[in-house]
């Protein structure tokens, strides 16, 4: 990074270790949103001693791996005064979380006041692990991708800047350069998040269609398609049920996800066509053919990237502050986002200036849900600026 800046989560996790030993700390996010950065940052500021290892290697590690990590960490513990554990991308162990789970049982009944902090890039994978065995032993910090407010505290940007190059934090320093950016994107986030997050670690019969489903959803960011269409579009003889695995897949790693509609039923909203949006900006622009300044002078592209930024904010807010995010459009008539949070329903439109073919559906989705907030981004609305300052919680209140 171009200099030192102390995310928000930092003082999370520093306060839980400075606690009496109660839970293990997960922090779960994409590849390169600065998780391992945060962490080492937060170790330098305890006054107890830590263990730091990493299990991110391209061949995967056994469980008695961790086993003498974590013999290693207890030895550091002296008398009653706390050690800290800390895995990187524990994910990668097979079983992590019943070994986790019989070390973290052992110390508690013997005592030991060794604190644990466990990283990973792959938010599926540890949630089956967390829900699966580690139930009621583990508190989640999300560490998502780096909002404006963070780019601009960080590295000086304008808005201009942080929708065309995205909020990964280790690419920063390269934006002057933007070839060498591009391919820093490209060859250090997505091909080592799809070949070592998804493909080394999950089971897919297809890799080269989940490849190609990426791409896609990169060109048709803040466009819904149908999985009929997509398999059309990929000519592959897939099926609807394969792209849905893999749109999933390539959400909990942090690339791509698909919303679904909003209506008053789950069943139906699992089963609409997808609403594609990119998690971070950076995804279509290092693999697109307009640079910075070609870009904002092409409206339609660059309204596409500033409705993908809008998105992808709302997505990333959404794991930190619980709430969901939704489209809705019924025949020619549509609104870009729909948030809720328990009874509360909040109906978003970005004026981003491309031609979206299909007409402003704010009025007529005032008459499906009662008692909706409505809110217009960009244009004589809110400014996008204020927008993406502002704290998410507000547009609750």
């Amino acid at each position: 990074m171009s200099k030192i800046y102390q995310r928000p989560i930092n003082n999370l996790l520093l306060s839980r270790l400075n606690e009496p030993r109660r839970f293990i700390q997960v922090l779960v996010g994409p590849r390169q949103a600065g998780k391992t950065t945060s962490v080492q940052q937060v170790l330098k500021k305890i006054d107890f001693p830590f263990h730091y290892v990493s299990a991110d290697t391209p061949t995967l590690h056994e469980r008695s791996w961790i086993e003498a990590q974590w013999e290693t960490a207890r030895l550091k513990i002296s008398g009653k005064e706390s050690a800290v554990l800390v895995i990187d991308e524990v994910q990668k162990i097979s079983g992590w979380s019943d070994i986790v789970k019989k070390l973290w049982d052992e110390d508690s009944r013997n005592k030991k006041p060794l604190q644990v902090v466990l990283l990973g890039s792959s938010p599926l994978l540890m949630q089956k692990g967390l829900t699966e065995s580690l139930a009621g032993r583990f508190e989640v910090i999300p560490a998502t991708h780096w909002s404006f407010t963070e780019c601009r505290d960080a590295f000086g940007w304008n808005l201009n800047t942080y929708i065309y190059f995205g909020g990964y934090p280790g690419a920063a320093p390269l934006v002057s350069d933007p070839e060498r950016w591009s391919r820093y994107i490209i060859d250090s986030i997505i091909e080592t998040t799809v070949s070592r997050d998804i493909l080394l670690m999950t089971r897919v019969d297809k890799p080269a269609l989940l490849r190609r489903l990426f791409q896609l959803g990169c060109a048709y960011s803040g466009q819904i398609l149908s999985y009929q269409k997509m398999l059309g579009q990929l000519l592959d003889a897939g099926n609807t049920t394969t792209l849905a695995h893999y749109l999933e897949l390539l959400s909990g790693s942090g690339l791509l996800a698909g919303l679904s509609k909003y209506s008053g039923a789950v069943v139906r909203q699992r089963g609409s066509s997808p609403k594609l949006l990119v998690m971070n900006t950076a995804l279509i622009s290092a693999q697109g053919d307009f640079s910075f300044s070609e870009a904002m002078k092409n409206r339609d592209y660059w309204g596409r990237l500033v409705e993908s930024a809008v998105g992808a904010h709302l997505l990333n807010s959404a794991r930190e502050r619980n709430f969901k995010v939704y489209y809705w459009r019924d025949v020619n008539r549509e609104v870009d986002f729909i948030l809720t949070k328990g009874s509360r329903v909040l109906a978003i439109e970005v004026k981003s200036g491309r031609a979206k073919g299909v007409l402003p559906g704010m009025e007529a989705f005032g008459k499906v849900a009662k008692n909706v907030r409505k809110l217009s981004v960009g244009g004589d609305g809110i400014s996008l600026e204020d927008f993406f300052l502002m704290p998410i919680q507000k547009l609750f209140e």
